[in-house]
């Protein structure tokens, strides 16, 4: 690229501090809404005996609330001035939407892990919504103020001086960059980190396909079925079913005429080599999963097929709705909700799953497919002590800075935008605690609401009573 080319979009990126200076990030509008509503908003189409497990998983706690509630922030991200430099972005980046997983040539590599409300909006939302879950979580962990601080500014820096660093990379370098676990053991602060790291690798080599269906399945007859563990994991069509006859699209008792329309529209969104490989597997079960805190109540299926040699595929297939960052920032509808998450995730993530894809579903439903937990590892933070809380903010903010840098191909911008000094860090500090703050009344009102009996939630523990297995 021409130096004068370079210069003009540092000049642009610049000149985005005349739509929103740094210092204008410190603070947010009164946000003047009532959570509930946006709430109830949100669970409208989910599977209604679910929903009060969605609330009861949310009321654990500010940062679980925090979780399950990305329409609140997007909401009120919407009412503030942005940059305008606008690009894909996760949407929910909050600090448990990051972990490992394995990437097709089976390498362990650290990236962003949920997409289910990526859109195009401006790239500070993303940090936004990272820096606000920092503090909740430290909050939630009962470390101090000044800990909670130091976590922003760890990350906001990380990404700052990050994203300078690929503002100079040419477009295949980016494309290529990979975060990969040998790379976080050389940027660990201790040793005792390292070993940590190397403990979390083990222990995801060890989640593959064949170790689930040990624990997840049983040999009946001439086939594999999944056990029930009700409200977790149930059969759609079985005894254990939370579905009532009015939820559209799961009326229908032979789960195979169910699947087949959706895994034929599938495999028309994969390559000719992936549909080939799947054409080795046939389906043994499906089952109906509930997960996440966020995603309860929205549809999601597991597949389980065999190959000819008995070996197992496990195949997640999930319900995408609509952005709620789309709903707030004005952005072109996608023509399918599955789609939008399949194409974020590709353009975000340094490689992606080999079975990712979309289909349509019952009733119109949009849903996208992916392997289930293949070795696939999370952060448990309730483990974390300060210091490597630290380090793991300092790579969620190497890990978005690389998402956004690669996706949009504006670092210079970004990076002009942001500068060299602490000041936009600063701001992203104080609006985060800010924020917490904000979190923390809204939960206040929620639980208000749940123990009036306005809003029901109910726990895993509760539900799981009403089944005897």
């Amino acid at each position: 690229m021409e130096a004068s080319s370079i210069a003009q979009r540092e000049a642009r990126g610049r000149a985005a501090r005349e739509q929103s200076k740094r210092s204008s990030h410190r603070s947010f509008a009164e946000p003047h809404r009532n959570p509930i509503d946006l709430l109830r908003q949100s669970s409208e189409g989910r599977i209604e005996k679910l929903v009060p497990l969605r609330y009861g998983r949310m009321a654990a706690s500010p940062f679980s609330f925090f979780r399950g509630s990305a329409i609140l922030q997007a909401h009120d991200l919407c009412r503030s001035a942005d940059t305008g430099l606008v690009m894909p972005i996760c949407g929910d980046a909050h600090l448990m939407n990051f972990g490992g997983f394995a990437t097709p040539e089976r390498q362990l590599i650290f990236d962003l892990n949920d997409f289910d409300e990526t859109a195009r909006a401006p790239f500070e939302w993303d940090l936004k919504r990272l820096a606000a879950s920092l503090v909740v979580a430290a909050r939630h962990m009962r470390l101090s103020r000044g800990t909670a601080s130091d976590l922003v500014m760890t990350a906001v820096t990380e990404y700052r001086d990050r994203i300078a660093q690929y503002a100079q990379c040419g477009a295949l370098e980016l494309w290529y960059d990979r975060i990969t676990f040998d790379r976080m053991a050389e940027t660990a602060l201790t040793p005792e980190r390292r070993r940590t790291v190397r403990r979390g690798m083990e222990k995801a080599a060890s989640r593959t396909h064949e170790s689930m269906l040990e624990k997840m399945a049983s040999r009946v007859d001439d086939r594999w079925m999944i056990r029930d563990a009700p409200p977790a994991l149930f059969h759609v069509d079985g005894a254990n079913t939370l579905f009532s006859p009015e939820d559209d699209g799961f009326r229908i008792d032979r789960w195979r005429k169910l699947i087949a329309h959706v895994y034929a529209d599938y495999l028309k969104t994969l390559s000719h080599d992936r549909r080939e490989l799947l054409s080795h597997f046939t389906a043994q079960d499906l089952v109906f999963k509930v997960v996440g805190v966020g995603s309860v109540g929205t549809r999601c299926l597991v597949l389980l097929s065999t190959d000819h040699m008995d070996k197992p595929l496990f195949l997640q297939i999930k319900e995408a709705r609509p952005s709620v960052i789309a709903q707030y920032y004005a952005s072109p509808s996608p023509k399918h909700e599955g789609a939008r998450v399949v194409e974020g995730q590709r353009m975000l993530q340094a490689a992606s799953d080999i079975f990712l894809g979309w289909a349509t579903g019952p009733s119109g439903r949009h849903y996208y497919l992916r392997q289930l937990r293949d070795m696939k590892l999370s952060a448990n933070i309730e483990l974390f002590d300060s210091d490597t809380l630290e380090g793991y903010a300092r790579l969620c903010g190497w890990i978005m800075a690389r998402a956004h840098a690669k996706a949009s191909g504006q670092a210079i911008e970004v990076s002009a935008y942001i500068g060299r000094n602490d000041m936009f860090a600063e701001s992203l500090t104080d609006y985060a605690s800010a924020y917490a703050d904000q979190v923390e009344r809204d939960y206040d009102v929620f639980l208000k609401a749940c123990r009036s009996g306005e809003l029901e939630a109910r726990t895993d523990e509760d539900m799981a009573a009403d089944f005897r297995i």
